[in-house]
């Protein structure tokens, strides 16, 4: 199933075919890969990653997600989707539309009960979580998002090594033990050679009910030394918000919330133009019939 003709990357990439772990769907067409990762476990990269395919989507572009969470998978929920069940072709397995007709994969929708818990190893769930890239039947994408688990372990060495990633996302919250471990995913990225668009700190403040002010629910860290530290950019700060959490009922976003992720999509869009992507929306006829 591998072909360079069929790569995200192939257009920029200079590694030797031969020795490339890469391997790809012939019948896919994707054109940017998304990683949203953390390091650290309960910071809100499945939310932020569903926020950025609506937005995404909502710009016109056809989104995919990917929930490389094994083993504590949300995307069907943050979705809303209620037994969702991924179906197998001639081409792969077909992905599961949300209600904003954004494609996704995940485990729970191979399992019969999504309260049961997946005692895999280590190599099972990453070559699951590969074959969430290979076996579906993804078709005709602008971006494929990946909810990445936490950890810099086997999935996430999987996933940079064996899926062309355009590029990723960095979510973390204002706490220093959450900073130190976030720092070590963002190391992880910069050794595999994976793009860092930059951070979105979650969690940052709530918002008074009565006067709208900002208050802060950590102690204030030094969020511009840690940023340049890393020699990242800051793309936004979410509030902690009930309407985050609630996204899955469909409650409206605040303000705040749209404005962050058109900061984050707005980074993506333009680093994948500095690529000169062509969008696969602007095609005329979809190379997914099923979708």
């Amino acid at each position: 199933m591998s072909s360079c003709n069929t790569c995200p990357s192939a257009s920029g990439c200079t590694q030797d075919s031969a020795s490339c772990m890469v391997e790809n769907n012939v019948h896919n067409k994707v054109k940017n890969v998304i990683a949203v990762m953390s390091g650290k476990g309960g910071v809100g990269k499945s939310t932020v990653t569903a926020l950025l395919a609506k937005k995404l989507t909502k710009l016109g572009y056809k989104v995919g997600v990917l929930d490389a969470d094994v083993t504590g998978p949300s995307i069907p929920r943050l979705f809303g989707i209620k037994n969702g069940q991924a179906l197998s072709t001639e081409y792969g397995a077909t992905p599961v539309m949300s209600s904003e007709n954004i494609a996704t994969m995940s485990l729970n929708y191979l399992v019969d009960d999504e309260e049961s818990p997946v005692l895999w190893r280590g190599p099972i769930i990453s070559g699951t979580v590969k074959q969430f890239w290979t076996d579906v039947y993804w078709g005709e994408l602008d971006y494929l998002l990946i909810d990445m688990p936490p950890g810099t372990g086997d999935v996430s060495l999987t996933v940079m090594q064996s899926i062309p990633l355009t590029g990723a996302v960095v979510v973390s919250t204002p706490h220093d033990m959450v900073s130190m471990i976030v720092a070590k995913s963002i190391n992880m990225a910069k050794k595999m050679n994976v793009p860092i668009l930059g951070l979105v700190q979650n969690m940052s403040y709530v918002l008074c009910p009565d006067c709208t002010t900002k208050i802060e629910l950590f102690e204030k860290n030094d969020i511009e030394s840690y940023l340049k530290r890393l020699d990242i950019e800051l793309l936004g700060q979410l509030p902690m918000s009930s309407k985050v959490a609630n996204m899955s009922s469909h409650v409206m976003y605040e303000t705040e919330i749209h404005a962050c992720m058109d900061r984050v999509s707005d980074k993506v869009i333009e680093f994948v133009n500095s690529k000169k992507a062509t969008p696969v929306s602007e095609t005329k006829e979809s190379l997914n019939p099923l979708l």
